[in-house]
């Protein structure tokens, strides 16, 4: 009795000790050291990570004070019951450095999880000893800046359910660095059998993708995009039960085809083929896909219709189908996909109006219907899509009236309508939101809305092109505030101004495109002006009135014409973006524009941003060309040609080395053609022809490949490549004596002239003996018996 009254007793006391926890036990000595030498291995460089919320987790690591539980240090995970470190999450800790074979970190035996993501280590390569590491579940290396060969290793860890090798990539060489050979993805493959998220994205595999894919039945996300793979995609892996996100794109050589699967329904969320060898047509059963979220099949070779059964993905928020072959009208069903926020068919051939179904899809933020046979009107009932970011409809056979309302959408941030058949009168008021505006080449016509008060400095346009309309009257004062601005094209237009020197404090002003209008009068360059254009790089002027002197002095400043040493190459653009739910979604722009260069009509869909051009031909320019042109080093190419430009050509167009084209032609020009032009070792166009130049053509060098015409219509000029040959007298440049060939040439005016030095030499022996000379060599036309008697050398040109 007194043994059962003491157990009631005692168990409620062991309930209660069992009822609170126990104090977690402390890290371990050894790995706690082992983790201090981990960090102390590297330099904390904030510039390792390309993560821009990247922070060092390891600075505050240390064993003394509060903090020198290991358990509790950032980044750190221990197990409960155990102390030991099973869990190192180092992602953008801004480390840099390699990890050697004998590093630390392989002493942490207990590692389930590692994630290493977003460093820099030195292109070391991954140590093979991370085998050794046997309960890892979870490994992150991506964008790490590992290199060589994975180790094969890896394979062994067959705990894995998570392996991410993603993107150790470096920008600046545009090269990837990590590698894996077939048979190595192969044993990969076949050993993790419970991996369920894979990503080997950007990994040089260069391999077929092995059939054994299709056996993982557990994936659920697979990323082999940019992987060099080639070859049939295995049809199984469609079929994986699991499997939500399939990426392979930018696997140009990987074929395959649309799985025909018509009694099966799919659960993947998102499915990307883009950039890759993908064929066929789009079956009817691929509305059996009814889980899509994204679907991207960019710039493959799709071919037939869409199928009506894509009404039937109605869970799709992302769905891009252009640069494909299709064929036929946009189905109506696609107003189904009322989730929709991108919507990209453009660079297609697809036919008939815009399908009314399309207007009831109010989540829209981007439409590229661009570049197909679309035809028809433009609905005014898109100007009820007030959730519209990006509005492509370029290059298509639309007609009618634009409605001008959809130009103040608020969200509105790029209009591109160009290359159609649209017309009405344009108004720009009111588009505070508006990064681009391209109407180009279509039937706008009238004057444009001052609207001066409704374009406030918030404006946040970029770009507007007006090009090849029917525009009139005065440019609209408004673009003056526009602080962002960065390239206007109003050429081909009918436009009846002055210079619009008031867009001359613009700061990121870099196109001025204004050829083929009726602008008129003289550019001032007083300073009163106070107008610099300190980033202008592109000035286009041509077939215009304008008057007056060369407008080049308030340009002499130019910064972006004198920086010749540009990193790399760019295109001049603009990126709009957005993000929708887990969607990055981006548009990228390039600035075009048609410009007459090396005597030819050209358009740019794309402009380098080293290109830098001064084009004022077929103008009433007069006056001399300013020494100080030379300071512009950055210039590929001059247009001052069709003027009335007076005085020589400066020797200092010999300092543009970069220039690849030179027209100087149809003025007024005199005196000789510099020799330090010959400097010019880019220069593929040149023409002074119909000025009144005299004096030898310089030879060598680009010279010798420009033909007649560059010099034509300059009497006073002779030499190569013009039939008419130049006599010289300076013993200092003679050339070697001509052949016998050369010497019985007839020589029309040049022996005249000659004759005529001979004269003028006699007088130092006597004037009957000098005339007797120059009698007999324009008679005799033999140049053999002068050259040995006065020791004068003929130089054919």
């Amino acid at each position: 009795m007194f043994m059962l009254i003491r157990l009631l007793y005692i168990l409620p006391l062991f309930h209660l000790i069992h009822t609170f926890p126990s104090k977690q036990p402390l890290c371990h000595d050894d790995e706690s050291s082992a983790l201090l030498h981990f960090k102390e291995s590297f330099i904390i460089n904030n510039s390792a990570s390309s993560d821009p919320d990247a922070y060092p987790r390891v600075r505050s690591w240390r064993l003394e004070g509060e903090n020198s539980d290991c358990c509790s240090w950032d980044g750190v995970d221990c197990d409960e019951d155990t102390g030991h470190v099973i869990g190192l999450d180092l992602s953008s800790s801004c480390l840099y450095g390699s990890i050697n074979s004998n590093s630390t970190l392989f002493r942490l035996v207990h590692l389930q999880s590692l994630n290493l993501a977003y460093n820099h280590f030195n292109y070391s390569q991954i140590p093979s000893q991370l085998g050794n590491l046997s309960r890892l579940t979870y490994l992150n290396l991506s964008s790490s800046m590992f290199s060589g060969q994975i180790p094969f290793e890896v394979s062994k860890l067959s705990q894995l359910s998570s392996l991410d090798l993603c993107c150790n990539y470096d920008l600046f060489s545009d090269k990837y660095f990590l590698q894996f050979n077939e048979l190595s993805l192969t044993s990969l493959v076949g050993n993790l059998t419970r991996i369920e998220n894979l990503d080997l994205s950007g990994v040089n595999i260069f391999s077929t993708v092995p059939n054994i894919f299709a056996n993982l039945s557990n994936l659920r996300t697979l990323y082999l995009h940019d992987c060099g793979m080639h070859g049939q995609f295995p049809p199984g892996i469609f079929k994986l039960p699991n499997l939500r996100v399939l990426d392979v794109k930018y696997n140009q050589d990987l074929t395959g085809s649309w799985p025909d699967f018509q009694y099966w329904s799919s659960r993947l969320k998102e499915l990307d083929l883009g950039r890759t060898s993908f064929t066929g047509e789009l079956p009817a059963s691929m509305g059996n896909f009814g889980s899509l979220i994204g679907l991207d099949i960019v710039d493959c070779n799709f071919s037939g219709s869409i199928p009506s059964s894509i009404g039937n993905l109605t869970n799709l928020i992302y769905l891009r189908l252009s640069n494909n072959i299709l064929v036929g009208n946009i189905p109506s069903s696609i107003g189904n996909l009322i989730q929709l926020t991108f919507l990209d068919l453009g660079h297609n051939q697809l036919s008939g109006p815009i399908p009314f179904g399309l207007l009831n899809l109010t989540q829209l933020t981007m439409i590229n219907l661009g570049y197909n046979q679309l035809t028809g009107p433009i609905p005014f009932g898109l100007m009820n899509l007030t959730q519209l970011n990006i509005l492509a409809l370029v290059g298509n056979v639309f007609q009618g009236q634009f409605p001008m309302s959809i130009i103040n959408l608020k969200s509105l941030n790029l209009l591109d309508i160009s290359d159609n058949y649209l017309s009405g009168i344009l108004s720009i008021c009111n588009m505070t939101s508006l990064h681009i505006l391209d109407v180009s080449n279509n039937y706008f016509s009238g004057s444009i809305p001052q609207c001066l008060n409704n374009m406030v400095q918030g404006s946040k346009l970029r770009m507007i092109s007006l090009r090849g309309n029917k525009l009139q009257g005065l440019l609209p004062r408004s673009l003056a505030n526009c602080s962002m601005l960065e390239a206007i094209d109003v050429s081909n237009n009918q436009f009846n101004d002055t210079f619009p020197s008031w867009l001359g404090n613009l700061p990121n002003l870099k196109l001025i495109l204004l050829q083929f209008n009726k602008f008129y009068g003289q550019i001032l360059e007083s300073p009163e002006t106070n107008y610099h254009f300190c980033n202008l790089q592109i000035l286009d002027l041509s077939n215009n009135k304008f008057t007056g002197k060369l407008p080049l002095n308030p340009f002499r400043n130019w910064n972006a014409l004198k920086l010749v040493n540009e990193s790399h190459l760019t295109y001049i653009h603009a990126e709009i973006s957005s993000i929708v739910g887990i969607y990055y979604m981006s548009y990228y722009f390039t600035y075009k524009m048609k410009i007459t260069n090396k005597g030819l009509d050209m358009a740019y869909d794309e402009v380098l941003e080293i290109f830098r051009v001064i084009d004022v031909s077929s103008n009433r320019f007069v006056g001399e060309i300013p020494d100080f042109i030379g300071d512009l080093k950055g210039l590929r190419m001059l247009n001052l040609s069709n003027n009335f430009l007076t005085g020589h050509i400066p020797p200092s167009l010999g300092n543009l080395t970069m220039l690849e084209s030179l027209d100087l032609s149809q003025n007024r020009l005199s005196g000789e053609i510099p020799s330090q032009l010959t400097q010019l070792t880019f220069l593929e166009l040149f023409n002074v022809s119909h000025n009144h130049l005299t004096g030898f053509i310089p030879q060598g060098k680009q010279f010798d490949t420009f033909e007649n015409s560059s010099f034509e219509g300059n009497s006073g000029l002779c030499g190569n490549p013009l039939s008419k040959k130049c006599w010289i007298s300076d013993p200092s440049s003679l050339s070697p004596s001509p052949s016998i060939s050369e010497q019985n040439q007839d020589f029309p005016g040049s022996l005249f002239e000659f004759g005529w030095k001979i004269v003028l030499v006699g007088y130092g022996f006597g004037l009957i003996v000098g005339m007797i000379i120059g009698n007999t060599m324009a008679t005799r036309k033999h140049v053999y018996w002068l050259m040995m008697t006065f020791g004068l050398r003929q130089r054919l040109r």
